[in-house]
């Protein structure tokens, strides 16, 4: 009989997070798969739990995955933990959760501490609609394409970042999304916590020359639909008529058409063809 992976949610910061039931699966599991073993040892330490610990993460997946899947399949349970938070979001453990899926391996989640939404109700924004963006990759083609597809996101976006790339994203994104409100977030629920509400005009260039520490969060908040409707491209009157005159409409279903469409008078448009036509 096969064993159960179980994805179990770990602290963002604050050991005092971590659910009871966090504590049971990782004291009862055979052994534990982990993003950092380094990491992941002070965490069972802390909680004096003794358990095998295996290294999984992005640079070994493909090597270690079907390892551990092979011990799962053999009746062995395995907790599968990152760093911090829920693992296999922007984590290589959706490798593995998927792999066992794919396998007949039973999975269980243990929910726990997740940045994302955690940060999202620290900022104070509107988030009653938001996108997980995760990590910008720093491949410039792929970042550049990632970046001009959010350009006019209607939702809240939520990315993730390491202190040393933050100077540059923030640049980035401000030359691509414009003048947004954002809230910088650092180091959750740890002692350092901080929320600094600023516009991406103001952040971009400000930590050119900062040495940085901690992981970041960043909250942008999304055009609204007046500024959208600011961006497009304004339709001449006449020329959208006359496209309308084109399809077969008559004069008067031409002028009313666009009118509405562009918020031009009626009377001018019809005029204008009329004495056209």
């Amino acid at each position: 009989m096969a064993g159960t992976l179980y994805i179990v949610g770990t602290p963002i910061g604050n050991l005092g997070d971590i659910s009871a039931r966090a504590l049971e699966t990782l004291r009862n599991v055979d052994f534990i798969a982990a993003e950092d073993t380094r990491v992941t040892v002070k965490l069972l330490n802390h909680f004096d739990i003794k358990k095998s610990l295996i290294s999984y993460h992005e640079h070994n997946r493909k090597e270690k995955g079907p390892d551990i899947l092979e011990k799962i399949l053999a009746g062995q349970s395995c907790a599968l933990v990152t760093d911090a938070g829920m693992p296999a979001i922007s984590d290589p453990g959706i490798d593995l959760v998927r792999l066992c899926r794919e396998n007949g391996a039973p999975v269980v989640t243990v929910p726990g501490p997740t940045a994302a939404t955690t940060a999202l109700a620290f900022s104070g924004m509107e988030v009653s609609r938001f996108s997980f963006e995760g990590f910008l990759t720093v491949n410039k083609p792929n970042r550049k394409k990632h970046l001009e597809e959010i350009k006019t996101e209607r939702k809240t976006m939520v990315f993730y970042e390491a202190p040393h790339k933050l100077a540059a994203t923030l640049r980035d994104l401000y030359d691509t999304l414009g003048d947004r409100r954002i809230a910088i977030i650092k180091e959750l629920t740890k002692i350092h916590e901080s929320c600094e509400i600023t516009t991406l005009g103001k952040a971009a260039g400000k930590y050119d020359e900062v040495k940085l520490k901690g992981e970041y969060v960043l909250i942008i908040e999304a055009k609204t639909e007046k500024e959208l409707l600011d961006e497009k491209p304004k339709l001449d009157p006449l020329d959208l008529a006359k496209e309308y005159l084109a399809e077969g409409m008559s004069v008067n279903e031409a002028s009313k058409r666009a009118a509405k469409e562009t918020g031009a008078k009626k009377s001018e448009i019809y005029k204008h063809l009329s004495e056209n036509s």
